[in-house]
């Protein structure tokens, strides 16, 4: 039965690696310029500092707009990501410096100057990028030194750039933009306002190489003080997962000890005993599950994201995921969950038909929407959200088309070329025991054996290995830090995938112990429960560590991170349920059943 998965998996795997190897690009655009030569400046988005999900186009704030505005054509990750590049207005060309050049002079109506200074008042930041290298820069300021009352603020917008461009021979290395402190326009009355925007460039050769111009965003997240939390989250997860093992390893060996020993014992010695513990439900252990064509395809799902979630890892460890590789980690979870499909659909329908179920086709319709369906209606409501707000995250019909048709062209034929293979590997469920026509009823069992509680014992203990790694997580996706820092969140990766399989496997066999046969759903639910805290973790975040605000912001948190962590919640859940499955099959191997 194992060897039939060799051949499916292996066609599958080595379609991925084809595919993830067309993700990795060299660094950037590796462009030579010569003396004066134009070098290319795009204007990407503005938006409020703490709502990273809330951008919008450059120019949709009344800046200097040049006649033509030229989009640039961007890839299907750097859309989703919400990158809409334009020509910007300012112009600096390789080695030529400028000093107080006049971008345009500009009279601010009243409308115009509100309108900055809500920006202004948002904390509203700009993107940019010069040469591939990312700019950032706050719009304004808002001055409240010595002013209690909201009222009395005033507030400025800053109206001229100093960019600081570092060169080595004929490329650009590095590229910074100072906001002049001392040149501002005052916004603080509802008045019509002159404004001359102005710009400086400034030029300094460096030896930086080219290939190590990226390095200096790497090394944010390596700073000593950062790497000093990191392995102590790694040592804590270490410990963690030494204790929790080396308890329960301690534990289930000395009772499994006594127990192979007790029902070890010859026939005759056996038949003058009432059998008890978990030998006594032998008959039942194996019974199939309820719900099985939604298990099949939970563990499907499951499957699939795992596959998905080892093979980023393996992108981000070989250096795909640079800083500001733009839209290169969306792209990569789009192409990869689309390949890997037939993945989910080989585990679900060969599973199913193990668990003798008839209706192979509805069990593969159930596992291609058991993830997507979700994921689809959350970004139906959420990309509604975007367009009313005019916001860059809201996604082109085009970009859309695309989407529908990998769906529809990559993801669903290979979802069922793997349902067919599955079918046809006329796999058996493989169970020491043979199952009883009528199953045993469960004796009452305490409160705290029930599922909640073992799901709240199942999900905090992989939780507390990964909390400390998960804030670093979150203020990269959520805020403006930068985690390049992979190596270390893969070994809390694997972890993470101990703890969960270990502690399932405890809860599993203390179910059995009492006498409950019904293990296969329980299972996968305490293995998967950690998506539970994962989630529980976010509203912590959203209130006590970050300071996003507003309805789209919010939904968007809330929208996607309930989709992720329903991710974590199939894919911990499968591995759980492996490790019990594993564990269950080898201690009724052990004994004599009849």
């Amino acid at each position: 039965m194992e060897n039939t998965v060799n051949f499916p998996t292996f066609v599958f795997v080595g379609v991925l690696i084809l595919s993830c190897l067309s993700l990795v690009r060299s660094d950037a655009s590796d462009h030579r310029y010569k003396d004066g030569e134009p070098v290319p400046l795009y204007a990407n988005k503005v938006g409020p500092f703490h709502n990273p999900s809330e951008t919008y186009r450059y120019f949709d704030l009344p800046f200097c707009s040049p006649d033509l505005v030229t989009e640039k054509k961007e890839a299907l990750g750097e859309v989703l990501n919400g990158d809409r590049l334009v020509s910007a207005p300012y112009k600096l060309n390789f080695k030529e410096e400028k000093d107080s050049s006049v971008v345009c002079k500009k009279k601010l109506s009243k409308d115009e100057v509100a309108y900055f200074r809500k920006a202004v008042d948002k904390d509203y930041y700009f993107q940019m990028y010069y040469d591939d290298l990312p700019i950032w820069g706050f719009i304004g300021k808002v001055d409240k030194e010595g002013k209690t009352d909201p009222s009395e603020y005033k507030y400025f917008l800053f109206k001229h750039i100093q960019f600081d461009v570092l060169y080595n021979k004929d490329r650009v290395i590095e590229v910074n933009a100072r906001m002049d402190p001392h040149s501002l326009v005052d916004l603080t009355e509802d008045k019509e306002v002159d404004a001359e925007f102005m710009y400086s460039v400034k030029w300094k050769e460096t030896d930086t190489p080219f290939e190590k111009r990226m390095d200096k965003y790497s090394m944010s997240s390596s700073l000593p003080h950062h790497l000093e939390i990191h392995w102590f989250s790694i040592i804590n997860s270490c410990v963690t997962v030494l204790l929790l093992t080396g308890f329960l390893a301690t534990i289930l060996m000395r009772v499994l000890k006594n127990d192979f020993i007790k029902y070890g014992q010859d026939e005759e010695a056996a038949d003058d005993q009432e059998e008890t513990g978990w030998k006594y439900i032998h008959g039942d252990v194996f019974r199939f599950p309820k719900y099985k064509s939604l298990f099949a395809a939970c563990l499907g799902s499951g499957t699939q994201l795992f596959t998905l979630t080892v093979f980023i890892f393996m992108l981000a460890l070989v250096g795909v995921f640079y800083p500001y590789n733009r839209g290169a980690l969306f792209t990569a979870l789009v192409v990869i969950y689309a390949l890997t499909s037939g993945i989910a659909g080989y585990t679900a329908t060969s599973f199913y038909c193990q668990l003798e179920g008839n209706n192979w086709v509805r069990n593969l319709l159930l596992t291609g929407c058991l993830f997507c369906g979700p994921l689809f209606l959350t970004f139906c409501f959420l990309n509604t959200v975007a367009i009313v707000y005019s916001a860059t995250a809201a996604l082109p019909f085009g970009t859309i088309v695309v989407i529908v048709l990998i769906w529809t062209l990559v993801t669903s034929p290979l979802l069922v070329l793997g349902g067919i293979a599955g079918k046809n590997s006329k796999a058996e469920f493989q169970a020491p025991c043979r199952t009883t026509k009528y199953p045993r009823e469960i004796p009452p069992l305490p409160w705290y054996r029930s599922a909640i509680p073992q799901m709240a014992m199942a999900g905090f203990l992989p939780f507390s290995a990964i909390y400390i790694e998960l804030y670093y997580i979150f203020a990269s996706v959520w805020g403006h830090r930068i985690y390049t820092i992979y190596s270390i969140l893969f070994i809390v990766f694997i972890i993470l995938l101990i703890v969960t399989a270990f502690i399932t496997v405890a809860l599993t066999y203390f179910q059995l112990a009492a006498e409950d046969h019904e293990w296969w759903w329980r299972s996968f639910i305490c293995g998967g429960s950690t998506g539970i805290f994962i989630y529980a973790y976010c509203l912590y975040y959203y209130y006590a560590r970050s300071d996003m605000s507003g309805f789209m912001q919010t939904s968007f948190f809330f929208g996607y991170m309930a989709c992720i962590c329903y991710g974590f919640f199939l894919m911990l859940g499968t591995v759980g349920f492996r490790a019990s499955l594993l564990f269950v099959r080898h201690i009724y191997r052990s004994i004599k059943c009849e």
